[in-house]
């Protein structure tokens, strides 16, 4: 009964469902694409197709109900109260927002990758080292010492980074030298 009752919202669901698909495959593609041609490693490739799948995912969310005839209104009171809620928690959580934010950009903008040595240009707590990953939330830095350094996402774009050069066989050397 429920099958017949609702069967053209159901074909409507499935075609935005196909849609969307269809999106999310080309949009993964496209990133792909453009992420082997910039040389950025795998791990931050899957984390941007998961923030696509995510957001699409919302997005179909967002447009069912109408499908099924749900009134503006009554959406609006729900999406109301909700956001209420979430915008408090997002108010409480914005710094890893902030950083989440600036994982995105820096992976589309960012002009360093994994293995470059750089130096981030900070009065308080100046850095010098190799990244060895860029993930969602921070920067790795391995520094001369051997340490690692987790530094935000949200410091790095607001702060000078320098690429400390890198000789031909991929070492690195302060003063441009080669370490042959």
């Amino acid at each position: 009964m429920f099958f017949k009752t609702y069967q053209f919202e159901l074909l409507s669901t499935g075609i935005l469902l196909l849609i969307f698909m269809t999106i999310r495959y080309i949009l993964t593609t496209l990133i792909i694409t453009i992420s082997q041609k910039k040389g950025i490693n795998m791990a931050r490739i899957q984390l941007m197709n998961r923030y696509v799948t995510v957001t699409l995912f919302i997005i179909a969310l967002l447009i069912i109900p109408f499908i099924f005839g749900t009134q503006l209104q009554d959406i609006a009171f729900v999406f109301s109260s909700v956001f209420a809620v979430i915008g408090i928690a997002l108010f409480a959580i914005w710094s890893i927002l902030s950083n989440v934010t600036s994982g995105i950009i820096m992976f589309f903008s960012f002009p360093y990758k994994v293995g470059d040595k750089i130096q981030i240009h900070d009065k308080d707590f100046p850095l010098e080292g190799v990244i060895e990953d860029i993930r969602a939330f921070q920067l790795h830095l391995r520094v001369d010492n051997g340490d690692l350094v987790t530094y935000p996402n949200n410091l790095i774009l607001q702060k000078a980074v320098t690429l400390v050069k890198k000789d031909a066989i991929g070492d690195y050397s302060d003063d441009g030298t080669n370490l042959i």
